[in-house]
């Protein structure tokens, strides 16, 4: 799965002249949390969150009157609080790698390129939506973890414990297991009974580290 096919799009963009009452309003309009920077002709200068915005603004202990604090809010542009330094992803570009862009920088979203344009957005909303899809959240089943060992052929034993006991796969991801020699693997089948379903695995793993009934309302 690539960037391209999980990003938002179209993007909504602000200018560097826009206020920030103007921005953090628009911000609860459009329910996002940050609006990549565009200039005049459409080029990419900056980025900005919700946190960028609420930094700028005055603590709760300001002094002000209500007329002074909106005044100099007023006079507050995106261009003084934004991020210049913006991390870029392309369409082709994998949604891991992203995903991992995003954790070792520690930011919730990187624009979407496509030559000099901005063509979209990922976030850490829709890695959470791929998580969902990937570990089949939103489909009733019987969710199994286990640990095997991380050696040729044992995944294949595994699906084949489950098909043969007539179990339907609606998901399965791998992790890291509990130390190099092993692989944690979390599935949901459907259409066979917990007892079936534990009994068929059992001799292909080394451990069931759990196995639930899932239903979803």
């Amino acid at each position: 799965m690539l960037v391209g096919n999980r990003m938002t799009h179209p993007v909504i963009t602000i200018t560097p002249d826009t206020t920030l009452p103007d921005a953090l309003a628009k911000m609860k309009v459009e329910k996002v949390r940050r609006f990549p920077v565009v200039d005049k002709r459409g080029k990419l200068v900056g980025i900005v969150s919700d946190n960028d915005l609420l930094n700028a603004s005055p603590s709760g202990a300001t002094t002000l009157s209500i007329w002074e604090l909106n005044y100099l809010l007023s006079k507050i542009t995106i261009e003084k609080v934004m991020n210049r330094e913006v991390i870029t992803v392309t369409e082709d570009t994998p949604i891991e790698e992203a995903a991992r862009i995003m954790a070792d920088h520690e930011i919730g979203g990187l624009p979407v390129m496509r030559g000099d344009s901005v063509v979209g957005i990922i976030t850490e909303t829709d890695l959470f939506k791929i998580l969902l899809e990937l570990l089949g959240a939103r489909s009733p089943g019987i969710r199994v973890t286990v640990l095997i060992e991380d050696e040729p052929g044992r995944l294949e034993q595994l699906t084949d414990a489950v098909h043969h006991a007539h179990g339907n796969f609606v998901s399965i991801a791998s992790f890291m297991g509990e130390s190099s020699m092993d692989v944690m693997i979390t599935f949901k089948v459907n259409g066979i009974d917990l007892e079936t379903l534990k009994q068929a695995i059992k001799p292909v793993v080394k451990k069931i580290e759990d196995i639930r009934e899932m239903s979803w309302l």
